[in-house]
């Protein structure tokens, strides 16, 4: 999962930013409004964290403008507003939830994985995608009676693959969900997690589109 984190306070920021990555998150974090105005944009995060309070533009400015606009990525406001207007225009403005601070590191994630499911379209932490079943919460694959945890980037490759049942990912669209700012793009990075990954549930878990990409069946 690739997360955008929206944080001005460099102690909270490092903070979310390391309990995220623990939680085998990608994420990528920004410190005020006008970086924030552009990285929101980007599709390949599943959910924004999105404070308030920033330098350069406030948080529900550019929230307002990016559903102006078409962003559907999930947004969590995590904020220490706590006033009831506060919470119901930020709801009102487009966020999905709305997260005081301080808050609990575990409430965060539940919250997290919560918005994953609306996204994914599952009432539980356990999707389905055919024969394919992901655990969200666990981060168990299950196929053909066959039952692992996934590593962190077989999980992310998997997550992605499974939003879109029956729709074709590109090594481009892949690797932006596994990868965040700075980090080195290896060439062979997604065939050798989809090589992994089929060698532990067979070859037929994930399909390959010769010369477009990868993907999963719906059925």
């Amino acid at each position: 999962m690739r997360i955008l984190l929206v944080e001005d306070d460099t102690m909270i920021g490092n903070g979310l930013s390391k309990a995220l990555a623990a939680e085998g998150m990608t994420v990528d974090w920004v410190r005020d409004g006008a970086d924030a105005e552009i990285a929101i944009l980007d599709s390949a995060y599943t959910i924004v964290l999105l404070d308030l309070s920033l330098p350069g533009a406030s948080g529900l400015e550019l929230l307002k403008a990016a559903r102006s606009i078409g962003v559907s990525t999930a947004v969590l406001i995590i904020t220490a507003r706590d006033g009831l207007d506060d919470r119901v225009t930020g709801l009102d403005l487009g966020a999905d939830d709305y997260l005081v601070k301080p808050f609990e590191i575990r409430e965060l994630l539940a919250r997290m994985r919560a918005l994953a499911r609306r996204k994914l379209g599952a009432a539980s932490s356990r999707v389905l995608a055919g024969s394919v079943e992901l655990d969200t919460e666990t981060h168990e694959l299950s196929h053909d009676d066959v039952v692992q945890v996934l590593p962190a980037r077989e999980y992310a490759l998997m997550q992605a693959l499974m939003e879109r049942p029956g729709r074709i990912l590109s090594r481009t669209q892949i690797e932006e969900r596994i990868y965040g700012w700075g980090e080195e793009v290896e060439s062979n990075t997604v065939d050798v997690l989809i090589h992994s990954i089929r060698r532990k549930f067979g070859k037929h878990v994930i399909l390959n589109v010769r010369g477009a990409g990868w993907m999963l069946p719906k059925s």
